[in-house]
């Protein structure tokens, strides 16, 4: 079996090309769409999964991952998976030690306090010895899903990862990460561009393993102001885009389209749009039309049902994606939440919102 499942070759042909046509900016019959954090605990089946594992443990086992990126797929008809996996393996690949703490989340043992900290991380990073269980998953679960969507794989991005390391886990303020930016300017773009690197590498894997499309999260866009994101994020995010593409051409391997996501980063869409990704990824604070006059036409915009929509009664669901639609239009769109689904979401409302996208899309197209 591991011959066959284990190699990143000979996978089954795509079955749905709809979410990766949209990628593109080609015509669809109707509207893609898939959820950020479809693999979660809304699931009951995801907690049994999960309920004997700690969860870096699951996130290193190439076989649950794909047990657990499979299973929203099994429910709900959605145009693309994504990779179950987490965006703090990176800084582990660095050296740095995470554990999940129930009830409180990911918390670093040791979080970078001072500049020398820096000299503790993993200068040069293999990416393959490091991470190789995530490429294990993604080619695993590219071939047990025989065609039936695209796999995206995914990474943080540099800013939403420094911030992690040097808060030591969640924050509401990021006031330590953020006063690095203020006190250490050098040091910050030095971990940054480290990380750039890294995710770089990581990125371009996991297209060698079998992934059809990447997102970049920064999901601590929304920390920054507009001149902080122009000095400390934007130009890494544009950095790796460039370096991701000029890598997967030097190895022969597909130009796979990227989606940039920068929760709560409106100030900056217009550079977003031209930072080198196929697809810009939306937060529910925009409007629609708003957000296609400040991207223009070169660019898929993915999004932005406010998550918490789904606790509405499944009609109303239906009535506020009719809503999104008509403000963003059936093409060069990918619907998804705003932000990822939460864990005491009722999937029959995923459903619904899921079958409400493709039923008011092919209506739409229809007239």
């Amino acid at each position: 079996i591991c011959s066959l499942v284990c190699s990143p070759k000979g996978f089954p042909k795509l079955k749905n090309e709809t979410f990766l046509r949209a990628a593109r900016g080609e015509e669809t019959e109707h509207t893609p769409v898939w959820c950020m954090r479809q693999a979660g605990r809304y699931l009951p089946e995801f907690r049994e999964t999960r309920a004997a594992q700690d969860f870096f443990a699951t996130c290193r086992s190439p076989k649950l991952c794909c047990e657990l990126t499979l299973q929203p797929l099994r429910r709900f008809p959605l145009d693309a998976a994504i990779i179950f996996s987490d965006i703090l393996v990176v800084p582990q690949a660095l050296g740095m030690e995470v554990v999940m703490v129930p009830g409180k989340g990911p918390t670093f043992t040791e979080p970078l306090k001072e500049v020398e900290d820096l000299l503790k991380l993993r200068q040069k990073v293999d990416v393959t010895a490091e991470l190789g269980y995530v490429f294990q998953a993604i080619t695993l679960t590219r071939h047990s899903l025989e065609g039936r969507v695209p796999l995206i794989g995914f990474s943080g991005a540099p800013w939403t990862l420094m911030s992690y390391m040097v808060e030591g886990g969640g924050s509401n303020t990021m006031a330590k990460a953020k006063s690095w930016l203020y006190r250490h300017p050098e040091a910050s773009h030095r971990l940054l561009r480290l990380l750039t690197d890294v995710i770089t590498d990581y990125l371009v894997g996991q297209v060698a393993a079998g992934a059809q499309a990447l997102q970049l999260f920064e999901s601590h866009a929304g920390h920054l102001g507009p001149e902080q994101f122009q000095d400390f994020a934007l130009p890494y995010i544009r950095d790796i885009a460039q370096a991701v593409k000029r890598k997967l051409k030097e190895e022969a391997l597909p130009l796979v389209p990227m989606i940039i996501f920068a929760k709560d980063a409106h100030y900056a869409l217009r550079d977003l749009a031209h930072a080198g990704y196929e697809v810009v990824g939306l937060d529910w604070t925009i409007r629609p039309q708003e957000a296609r006059a400040q991207t223009g036409k070169d660019v898929t915009l993915q999004g932005n049902l406010d998550p918490c929509a789904l606790y509405a009664p499944k009609e109303k669901i239906g009535e506020l994606v009719k809503k999104m639609l008509e403000g963003f239009g059936t093409q060069r769109y990918i619907a998804n939440l705003g932000h990822g689904l939460y864990p005491d979401m009722d999937p029959e409302h995923v459903g619904a919102f899921v079958e409400a996208v493709h039923a008011h899309s092919r209506h739409i197209n229809k007239h």
